[in-house]
């Protein structure tokens, strides 16, 4: 089993922050997220919103383990969020529900505005992979992890910009109709 974590800064509020993470997929900049299918969303009695959807996604599997094991190049994970808006928390879990039998992977994160500093968010990201029966095992644990690693710091920057330009352009959207409307 291997754990990897990582925290990152967005000079960007919560509240831009998390539509955008809400927003992220399908995106050009993460190709490997083909679909999000929604199996469940509700409210709470505390006022959290909690969902719970199905990502299609292509892991990237080289074309020979694909022939090798008997691989489908398209895979599937579960995801379970909770946001709170009064405690500014917005939480996800996701994992593998194809290939369960060789590897699992669960991963973990967490949005909370930044404790120093202001209309900044804190992401606080953890990944366990764990590979079963197979003698390489960690081997290719750490070279799952190193993978997240790179794939999560390189993207990360540019899917922000991308994220908040377009919150800030639905929220203008937004304004500018209610405005429409107030002038009606």
């Amino acid at each position: 089993m291997k754990i990897w974590s990582s925290e990152y800064v967005f000079n960007h509020p919560w509240e831009t922050v998390t539509q955008a993470a809400w927003r992220k997929y399908p995106n050009p900049l993460n190709e490997s997220v083909i679909g999000v299918d929604v199996v469940d969303r509700k409210v709470d009695r505390d006022g959290k919103l909690l969902s719970h959807r199905v990502l299609t996604t292509t892991w990237g599997i080289p074309n020979w383990a694909i022939m090798l094991i008997g691989l489908h190049p398209v895979t599937y994970a579960s995801e379970h969020s909770i946001v709170d808006p009064i405690e500014k928390s917005l939480e996800l879990k996701s994992s593998n529900i194809s290939l369960q039998n060789f590897i699992s992977i669960d991963e973990k994160l967490v949005y909370t505005p930044h404790p120093t500093i202001q209309n900044a968010t804190l992401l606080k990201q953890e990944a366990v992979v764990t590979v079963k029966g197979l003698s390489l095992a960690s081997r290719l644990e750490q070279m799952v992890t190193n993978t997240i690693s790179s794939k999560a710091s390189a993207k990360i920057n540019e899917e922000m910009k991308d994220f908040a330009s377009t919150a800030k352009r639905g929220l203008e959207d937004m304004k500018s109709s209610v405005d429409v409307l107030d002038f009606e």
